[in-house]
């Protein structure tokens, strides 16, 4: 009788993964896109109140009177996870508004590398060079299709630089926290941890949306990073924090797709590099992934 080292995932993780990671990366396009038409008396204060708050209300409401709703595993953890992200998100919102948007974006999307470092000093797990291939060629890609050059000042470079590797130290926390706790408390914690460093802020200077136009924004912005968020801390399930990192880079082309299709954004050379380049090192990482795990089932059957 063979012998089963380890319980099977209900679902494929080299087919899983991606598709949640995909689906998520393309909803957090949409939740950028939005934060991008709200008006500028809307500081990065108020954007990431709305987006924690307004988060955590439609949790909570989802959720209902069912017990405890921010009961959950290793809660100093879940508090930790939700401080990085909220620094992560501040960090790369105001980078954005100080930097050119593609210095900000190549800088920040970056954060697959730092999540390979801090999986390695947190946990001592080790990447291949294939799979530190992948990392680097999402970072060329990104580079070549936002035509990238170092400008802005030496601030905003910082923050975005700041955002990345937050935004790396965050995927490689959650791969953890997912194992005994559920999307959803994870981004519950998130959603805490912004509201409370951003409400003081927020009620000195409040800002209430003054049309049906900005009050259809921010439930967009809410709703699509609820959504996004829970299918990310999902797909963690199904992957490490570095390979999350490198299959929601396919972020970047979605943005880039979106601004071609609204925004008359010019179709150039660089687009079709960066983008292959991309979406092929997340489909060459998933190969890897799956061979790898191939085997390891073929070594279970057969131990």
């Amino acid at each position: 009788m063979a012998l089963r080292t380890r319980e099977r995932p209900f679902f494929n993780p080299s087919v899983a993964g991606p598709i949640f990671m995909l689906s998520a990366a393309l909803l957090f396009t949409l939740m950028n896109v939005l934060v991008k038409l709200l008006p500028p008396a809307y500081t990065v204060w108020h954007i990431t109140f709305i987006r924690c708050a307004g988060g955590m209300a439609v949790l909570l409401m989802i959720l209902g009177p069912r017990g405890n709703p921010f009961k959950g595993d290793r809660i100093p953890l879940l508090m930790i996870r939700g401080c990085t992200g909220s620094i992560a998100f501040f960090a790369w919102i105001t980078a954005m508004r100080q930097l050119p948007l593609s210095t900000a974006i190549v800088i920040f999307y970056a954060f697959p590398a730092f999540a390979a470092v801090f999986a390695f000093l947190i946990y001592k797990e080790r990447i291949g060079l294939r799979e530190a291939g992948c990392i680097g060629l999402v970072i060329i890609g990104v580079s070549i299709l936002f035509d990238f050059h170092l400008a802005g000042g030496l601030v905003g470079q910082c923050l975005a630089v700041v955002a990345g590797a937050f935004a790396g130290l965050t995927v490689t926390l959650v791969r953890s926290l997912r194992k005994n706790n559920g999307p959803v408390v994870i981004y519950l914690y998130f959603c805490l941890m912004g509201t409370l460093a951003t409400t003081p802020k927020f009620i000195m200077d409040p800002i209430v949306p003054a049309t049906m136009g900005e009050w259809a924004i921010s439930m967009g912005i809410v709703l699509s990073s609820v959504t996004a968020q829970i299918l990310m801390n999902q797909g963690f399930f199904y992957c490490r924090g570095f390979e999350g990192a490198v299959f929601m880079s396919s972020e970047v082309v979605f943005a880039a797709i979106i601004g071609i299709l609204f925004f008359c954004d010019p179709v150039s050379w660089r687009f079709w590099a960066g983008s292959m380049l991309i979406l092929g090192s997340v489909f060459a990482l998933n190969h890897i992934k799956s061979n790898t795990a191939s085997a390891y089932d073929q070594v279970g059957d057969n131990g």
